[in-house]
């Protein structure tokens, strides 16, 4: 090998390495178009079902069953908005200037209590609560309102851009698809198309299958909460569930805010015969629901909706969180599925990956 080659090598070897620094600079510019997309595609996944239905069986057009379909999510949407109204608004009831000494009195009132109930049990761990300055935390409302405002700005132009994308991946399915294909070699066409399909239907099943798993959930703490009549109850309910979308940590996050909302929806009654009691209970009636949960419906979902086994999931989840952190285990099953769908296309006489997709 002479000078020649080896020159033209190392600048090619530059080149590339050049190239995929500017394309990954240039994916870190538009990260926020790329995040649109990809919950616009995780929408069109999930309606996918709903638009199939309308044209199927009630002879939509494919425009009016799309159109139909947004509506609906829509309407779901401006639903759950609704829905949180309530505890937005006295949660800021209890926060504004107006009732601040009333809330911080409550407070005290609750940790004099606490303290009270552990002294006569000869454990002092709350008793420097006494000298905690609540009011230095309340300074920092005014400009956490300010970030909240802003911020509202920014989520208004997202969702309008999400539901736009999602509009024109309902409406012509194979779009997205058509970019890919452009950028394929022509005897790939095929394979990857046919992959495509398989990981749709996978990933609407899966997609469907996490909302038939939230909605079990939030049944089960709906019905838990009302039973010890915690204020918010459906609205504390859907949060809580809504967390679970975040395997392991969301749960464990969930029963934080259950455990502070159960307490403060209290505040003013006795602490040993009521709030205690109360928070106890509703916990456990908590820590039952994820029972059902982890044993039951994620199992169950898991494995007819992505064709895994449990163990597979759970290694997968859990490296997806070692590696990307929270937004790689939320991605991690789906990510998952769509590789093996390919690897099963493109791999199909590998014996690993014979093992793997034995069941696509």
């Amino acid at each position: 090998m002479d000078s020649k080659n080896i020159s033209n090598g190392i600048l090619r070897a530059i080149g590339i390495l050049l190239g995929i620094s500017l394309l990954g600079y240039f994916l870190y510019l538009i990260q926020s178009v790329l995040i649109y997309v990809i919950i616009a595609a995780v929408i069109s996944l999930i309606a996918r079902p709903i638009v199939r239905f309308l044209q199927a069986k009630l002879k939509f057009p494919n425009t009016l069953s799309v159109i139909t379909t947004m509506m609906i999510l829509v309407g779901f949407l401006v639903g759950i908005i609704r829905m949180f109204i309530p505890l937005v608004i006295e949660q800021g009831e209890s926060l504004s200037l107006l009732h601040t000494d009333k809330l911080l009195q409550n407070l005290q009132d609750v940790i004099n209590q606490v303290n009270d109930y552990f002294t006569s049990k000869n454990i002092n761990l709350l008793s420097e609560l006494k000298n905690v300055d609540f009011l230095s935390g309340f300074q920092a409302i005014p400009n956490l309102l300010n970030s909240v405002v802003s911020a509202l700005g920014s989520l208004s132009v997202g969702l309008f851009s999400v539901l736009f994308i999602s509009f024109f991946f309902m409406k012509d399915s194979k779009l997205l698809m058509n970019a890919v294909l452009t950028i394929l070699p022509n005897k790939s066409e095929n394979k990857f198309s046919k992959s495509t399909e398989i990981i749709k239907n996978l990933l609407s099943r899966y997609f469907i299958g996490l909302v038939a798993q939230i909605t079990i959930l939030f049944v089960l703490y709906t019905i838990i909460l009302l039973i010890f009549g915690i204020k918010n109850a459906v609205v504390i309910a859907f949060l809580c569930s809504l967390l679970n979308l975040i395997p392991y940590i969301g749960p464990m996050i969930g029963a934080v805010i259950m455990f502070l909302l159960s307490m403060s929806s209290n505040l003013g009654s006795d602490f040993q015969t009521e709030i205690l009691p109360t928070t106890i209970y509703v916990m456990i009636g908590y820590f039952i629901a994820q029972l059902v949960d982890n044993f039951f419906s994620q199992p169950f979902i898991f494995s007819k909706t992505t064709k895994s086994h449990p163990l597979e999931i759970f290694l997968i989840i859990i490296i997806g969180g070692l590696l990307f952190g929270v937004v790689g285990m939320i991605t991690a099953v789906p990510l998952y599925t769509a590789l093996k769908v390919i690897l099963k296309e493109f791999l199909s006489d590998n014996k690993i990956v014979k093992s793997l997709t034995k069941d696509i």
